[in-house]
């Protein structure tokens, strides 16, 4: 698995842990929401990074009023043809404007790498077949797009009107 961030290959500084693990007395850890709900008062007072993973069955607004206690939220990619996490990035960026690092992890494959970025992912546990160089190469194929998302490329209406970029929807 190789860390995608920023549009370039880097070292991963985060550790997940599973719920039955011993927390580490120091570095950044990514909990499921699981852990996070149960042991909630112990990972803040480890003041240390912290991080959520949400399954694809958990919702953005089980986390939507902690959002300030978490560097990164990792969504669950379970399968190719599981894409509710697309919905839940979205809902993150846009409705409760997260800032942090928003991160795909599980089945995150090549092709799709541009839909998870305009959908507001900036980090991608990269498992695909090809290497993780080449799929870099995904993020410069599509140079117009059609509709505002959460990305802020300009789209393809406000292009020809001469906008640099238009507000969300």
């Amino acid at each position: 698995m190789s860390l995608i961030k920023d549009g370039r290959i880097v070292a991963d500084p985060w550790r997940h842990v599973d719920d039955e693990a011993p927390l580490p007395a120091t570095g950044g850890i990514i909990v499921s929401l699981a852990r996070w709900q149960a042991e909630r008062s112990a990972l803040i007072a480890r003041r240390a990074p912290l991080g959520v993973r949400l399954s694809s069955a958990d919702r953005a607004e089980d986390i939507a009023g902690d959002l300030d206690r978490f560097d990164v939220i990792a969504l669950e990619f379970p399968a190719f043809k599981d894409g509710r996490a697309y919905s839940t990035a979205r809902l993150l960026r846009q409705r409760y404007q997260y800032a942090g690092e928003l991160r795909a992890v599980g089945e995150v494959l090549r092709d799709q790498l541009p839909l998870m970025a305009r959908c507001g992912f900036d980090a991608f546990e990269y498992v695909g077949k090809t290497a993780a160089e080449e799929a870099l190469e995904a993020f410069a194929e599509i140079d117009v797009v059609y509709q505002a998302a959460a990305d802020r490329r300009p789209h393809a209406a406000a292009l020809r009107a001469g906008r640099p970029s238009s507000p969300q929807t």
